[in-house]
């Protein structure tokens, strides 16, 4: 897994051994959702939030590329560990890491954001109320 563009391009991040049944976005799929947005906003200074966050790897593109504030919503101790883990690694200031279920997250969520990601698992029964 790897940082494309911005501030940490290049950077590889090594995804843990023990990583749960977690498929993190891949470069090109990464590459080809963040040229399109590239094309349609600015990333400077946004507050971004990400759903199921995983690995982190779609929050560690937007910061980046300059988001500022970031909240990522992960459930999963590994996965939460990992994703603070790099946080730090990075020097990523104002990113929240929340170890909560998502729907419960967004039940007594009242911020707003700029910039919304969701990557849920494939077997999600519940993605319509997404």
């Amino acid at each position: 897994m790897r940082i494309i563009s911005g501030k940490f391009g290049s950077r590889k991040i090594n995804t843990p051994a023990n990583m749960p049944v977690t498929r993190p976005t891949t470069d090109i799929a990464k590459s080809g959702l963040f040229n399109i947005l590239q094309n349609r906003m600015s990333f400077d200074g946004i507050k971004t939030l990400d759903l199921f966050g995983g690995t982190g790897s779609i929050s560690f593109e937007l910061a980046s590329r300059g988001a500022t504030d970031l909240t990522i919503v992960e459930m999963d101790n590994t996965m939460q560990g990992f994703i603070k883990k790099n946080v730090e690694l990075l020097g990523i200031e104002n990113c929240k890491v929340l170890k909560m279920e998502v729907f419960n997250f967004l039940k007594t969520c009242h911020e707003k954001y700029d910039f919304i990601f969701a990557g849920p698992p494939y077997a999600l029964g519940s993605i319509d109320e997404l």
